[in-house]
């Protein structure tokens, strides 16, 4: 039970270790995101950038982090709560006066891990 606890959290860490480096990122190219008119053009760019980051994952840990039986259940969990983590971040920035970008949103958020974990699913071994 331990055993499996330790997994799910490892593949959360990972998820959420990726998603701050690529809010780290697009904090340091913001100008350019924070006024693009096309949500679904963000939204498209988003599941790419979390595929792109879950491919280069795998390079370092090619192999699933928990038991076949749970890798669904967190394929489904893991995204929600990243997002919802990514929505609280952006809302302690914007209590800060901090610009939030897309990214500090609990939908894009949700794409970008989304996109991680389904890369992951498919390819780890």
């Amino acid at each position: 039970m331990f055993e499996l606890l330790l997994e799910i959290v490892g593949e959360f860490l990972l998820q959420i270790f990726g998603e701050a480096l690529a809010e780290i990122g697009l904090h340091s190219l913001a100008e350019p995101f924070r006024n693009s008119p096309d949500p679904w053009l963000a939204s498209l760019g988003f599941l790419l950038f979390g595929a792109l980051l879950g491919g280069l994952s795998l390079l370092v840990f090619n192999d699933h982090f928990m038991p076949a039986a749970y890798r669904l259940i967190n394929l489904m969990l893991t995204p929600v709560a990243v997002g919802a983590c990514m929505a609280a971040l952006g809302a302690w920035r914007a209590r800060r006066g901090d610009p939030v970008l897309r990214i500090d949103r609990f939908a894009y958020g949700y794409l970008f891990a989304l996109s991680f974990g389904v890369v992951r699913f498919f390819f780890a071994h």
